[in-house]
């Protein structure tokens, strides 16, 4: 059994456009019926604001992998100096359940959210090839910072404008150097709403706050789900989901959208609509486009289980014996 951890993943690199693949390739494996994901689970003690959840998933096709991801979060963990989140994954052989590694890795949470936005950037920017990218991030923890690494190598000189806020400020020399002439650092998250046409919510706002209906045309990749007041996005015709059950619940905004406006699953698209049926090219330029990915433990193991092949081959990694 082989174990890996961020160390591990760094030393191995980023591909971002490889990454992206292999979410669009486990979208269309899902949509040949060749994986299998139930839902998570939401364990919770003590302090209701804690969780740990449980996505096991298997991954046909290439990927051929199963697994399950074991995700603690913990807000109050930076009063002791720790990560928010703990990220583990356990992946096993399909063939014989034998585990294959153990990872722990923040970073590869991170990836796979990144990698899921840019999946939906890609198909955005293609049924748009006119548009400027100009790219608001809000929250510049390390989620954010994912986004802004993937956006600028996918896009690259495409990319004319990065608009970031953090509610704790942000340090202008923690903007990659090679992107600083065209970032703005803003005072408030108005300022970045009204200007990017690409909205990436990477926070972990305890309360909802963007109370403005979104610019027309805009695509909104509301990463952490619980940032926008239900009123500012009822009027939002194209709302795009990862998985209708896993993402209304959890007081997520699809699920304030049901509760609230009577928002359903057939009022909606998916991930794999826009992946398999081009269903970006059907939505009018000025159409703002609202995606909530939950995060499916099929991209999880994916992604993992490119890493865990990545470091066999490369011989990273620390063999655990039995």
């Amino acid at each position: 059994m082989m174990y890996l951890n961020d160390g591990h993943i760094r030393d191995m690199g980023t591909d971002w456009r490889h990454l992206t693949d292999i979410v669009e390739e486990t979208v269309r494996t899902r949509e040949r019926g060749e994986c299998a994901s139930p839902l998570k689970t939401y364990l919770r003690f003590h302090d209701p604001a804690n969780r740990i959840i449980a996505t096991p998933a298997f991954v046909g096709g290439s990927t051929a992998m199963a697994g399950i991801k074991w995700i603690a979060g913990f807000p109050d963990n930076s009063r002791y100096g720790l990560p928010r989140a703990h990220n583990t994954i356990i992946l096993n052989d399909p063939a014989t359940g034998q585990p294959a590694a153990f990872i722990h890795s923040g970073l590869l949470n991170g990836l796979r959210a990144a990698a899921v936005s840019g999946l939906m950037l890609r198909a955005y920017a293609e049924a748009r090839p006119s548009a400027e990218l100009r790219l608001g991030i809000i929250g510049w923890g390390p989620i954010g910072r994912l986004h802004l690494d993937m956006c600028a190598d996918l896009f690259g000189s495409k990319l004319k404008q990065v608009i970031l806020y953090d509610l704790k400020g942000i340090e202008p020399d923690t903007v990659p150097g090679h992107l600083r002439a065209i970032t703005k650092i803003a005072d408030n998250w108005r300022e970045l709403y009204r200007q990017a046409n690409i909205i990436a919510t990477c926070t972990v706002s305890p309360e909802r706050y963007i109370d403005e209906k979104p610019p027309a045309g805009t695509l909104l990749l509301n990463v952490s789900l619980r940032d926008y007041m239900p009123e500012s996005v009822a009027g939002i015709t194209t709302v795009i989901v990862d998985d209708w059950h896993e993402v209304c619940r959890e007081n997520t905004d699809i699920e304030q959208l049901h509760r609230r406006y009577g928002l359903t699953e057939s009022d909606v698209r998916t991930i794999t609509d826009v992946v398999c049926r081009g269903g970006m090219a059907e939505f009018a330029a000025d159409t703002p486009v609202f995606f909530n990915p939950m995060g499916l433990g099929v991209f999880d193991i994916a992604i993992a289980a490119y890493y865990y092949l990545q470091a066999k081959q490369l011989g990273r990694g620390v063999r655990l014996e039995e």
